[in-house]
């Protein structure tokens, strides 16, 4: 008797698996269709131009130092060496922390393009998850940059709905 009511449970657990609807949606396809995401985009691009300048500027003076160092090594005393190697050493220790501090995983450039996303992934996840609850889907999967997905139904891609949803 235990193993015809174990049987029937696990029966109908696969019958409701199955029964699970499923959709996709393509967030790279979403986002171009998205006049303020390349507006962002252009956004972060410059920030990070700008940033990339300073950088590198800090880096041609650790080498420009570097060099008048080498072409006078020569003429100095071990104690000006010392003195000169601790001063290169230093720039470029801070020429490594402003490009942390722009470009590192908590830095200025990572948080500043996650401050303009915000408001388009909300607007997105919102309109993903209007369709997901209007059509009874149980899972909606992104088919953007998923090496797992190796073929999509198109009939079964949201992703046009998403974007009629959001406006443009």
């Amino acid at each position: 008797m235990k193993k015809i009511t174990l049987l029937f449970v696990v029966g109908l657990m696969a019958t409701a698996a199955m029964a699970q609807k499923y959709a996709v949606i393509n967030s790279d396809y979403i986002l171009k269709k998205n006049a303020k995401y390349k507006a962002v985009q252009e956004q972060v691009d410059n920030f990070a131009a700008q940033y990339q300048k300073e950088v590198d500027a800090s880096f041609s003076t650790v080498d420009e130092m570097y060099r008048v160092y080498q072409a006078e090594k020569v003429l100095l005393s071990d104690e000006l060496r010392r003195k000169h190697e601790g001063d290169i050493i230093a720039a470029e220790k801070e020429a490594k922390e402003l490009q942390r501090k722009y470009f590192g995983p908590e830095g200025t450039l990572f948080a500043k393009r996650e401050e303009l996303m915000k408001p388009i992934q909300d607007a997105l996840y919102k309109a993903v998850k209007d369709i997901a609850d209007e059509g009874g889907y149980a899972v909606m999967f992104d088919a953007a940059n998923n090496p797992s997905l190796l073929y999509v139904n198109p009939r079964y891609d949201k992703s046009d709905d998403v974007v009629k949803r959001l406006g443009f």
